[in-house]
């Protein structure tokens, strides 16, 4: 895996682009008071020729002297282990790319990727969010997903690796004698460690016309059952439903 920040962009931009004024818009650049309403001022008055930033550039800016936007790396969104990668992906390109040619002038937008003829990239070209929507959809009800489904997620943390490895196979397993596909994992999440404790989680579909009642005396006795075995007791497991 090859990955950049902002900051190496930055850099890469201003061997390529030297003397002229490049700023970041991300966390670190604006921890100052005011620094996010000062960059922003920066590049309206066009003090700043290139802007780069994380998501927040996206966020309902509105300048109308924006002819040219780059979107990098779209393959990292689209490959997200998330079942909304697509539905954010889709979002967030549209949102991006409508940051350029504002106020009636025409501007170009420039998406970075492997697979320029993957289908929600092509969706974006096309402006096209009703057929975003239609294929989504279908993904989602064949699948057990939202709308259709309800998520319960199951995430269990512990400073031994290979005890939550074990936890978590032992969990899934049991889950798996009731609910068969409808379980997915035990996976890591995209960090796998957070504070020395390792995560694990595992996903739970379950319909939506099952009475909230049912699902936690259930739920309630999948972990009565998995904190009957001594050495899970100093596990913590966590259970959300419909995660963000």
């Amino acid at each position: 895996m090859i990955g950049f920040g902002t900051e190496k962009v930055e850099d890469e931009l201003s061997l390529i682009f030297p003397g002229i004024s490049i700023k970041r818009l991300d966390l670190d650049s604006t921890r100052s008071k005011h620094a996010y309403e000062t960059i922003l001022s920066d590049f309206e008055n066009r003090k700043i020729d290139v802007l780069i930033g994380t998501q927040m550039v996206s966020k309902g800016l509105d300048f109308d002297n924006v002819s040219l936007v780059g979107i990098l790396d779209a393959d990292m969104m689209l490959n997200r282990p998330d079942f909304r990668a697509f539905e954010r992906s889709y979002h967030l390109m549209s949102q991006v790319a409508g940051r350029s040619g504002r106020k009636g002038k025409r501007g170009k937008v420039v998406i970075q990727t492997g697979d320029p003829e993957h289908w929600v990239i092509r969706k974006v070209i096309e402006h096209d969010y009703i057929g975003f929507y239609k294929s989504e959809i279908i993904e989602r009800k064949n699948f057990f997903y939202p709308p259709f489904f309800k998520i319960i997620q199951f995430t269990l943390k512990h400073s031994d690796e290979n005890l939550v490895d074990l936890a978590a196979a032992e969990l899934a397993n049991n889950l798996r004698t009731v609910f068969n596909e409808r379980v997915n994992g035990p996976e890591f999440p995209v960090v796998r460690r957070i504070q020395n404790l390792y995560l694990k989680t595992i996903q739970l579909r379950i319909e939506r016309d099952i009475s909230d009642k049912k699902i936690k005396e259930r739920i309630k006795e999948f972990v009565d059952s998995f904190y009957s075995a001594p050495s899970f007791k100093s596990i913590r497991l966590i259970v959300d439903v419909d995660p963000a």
